[in-house]
């Protein structure tokens, strides 16, 4: 392989690391998706082309949506972690069905599922802790569907 010069090296070069620091909620997000790009190539061709392009597509759109909410005002960001959670609660119910219909083992599933309900946790407490600064704010106000 020829040397490039250095002044046109085109060769990937990671990010300083202040540049590539995310909020822990969506490194965790990031992580978890990844987990799931290792399961979905081991799903049954049929499946993955199914159920398994269903969970990828709900990923795809929390991944994004908290991106959004990481740059927006805070009453944004209250509803699009609602669209997170709601996100989050079909993402649980789909890898369930998964494995329940025997497409993972019990074994993937228990290391795996753990991961969506601490996202869950974590998306919950940051939205919980944007209402209760708002309400501080602005007593007696409430932001976005309140989750049971």
């Amino acid at each position: 392989m020829p040397q490039l010069d250095s002044h046109k090296n085109t060769a990937f070069k990671a990010p300083p690391p202040s540049a590539s620091r995310l909020l822990p909620v969506l490194e965790k997000a990031k992580v978890l998706y990844k987990d799931w790009l290792e399961l979905y190539r081991n799903i049954e061709r049929r499946a993955r082309f199914g159920i398994g392009t269903k969970i990828d597509l709900l990923f795809l759109e929390t991944l994004d949506l908290l991106r959004k909410a990481a740059y927006n005002p805070i009453n944004t960001k209250i509803v699009l972690l609602g669209q997170v959670l709601e996100r989050l609660d079909s993402l649980r119910f789909y890898v369930q069905l998964l494995w329940e219909t025997h497409l993972i083992s019990t074994e993937k599933y228990a290391a795996f599922s753990p991961g969506i309900e601490e996202l869950g946790r974590m998306v919950g407490g940051w939205k919980k802790g944007l209402q209760e600064k708002l309400a501080k704010e602005k007593p007696g106000a409430t932001y976005g569907p309140e989750r049971k």
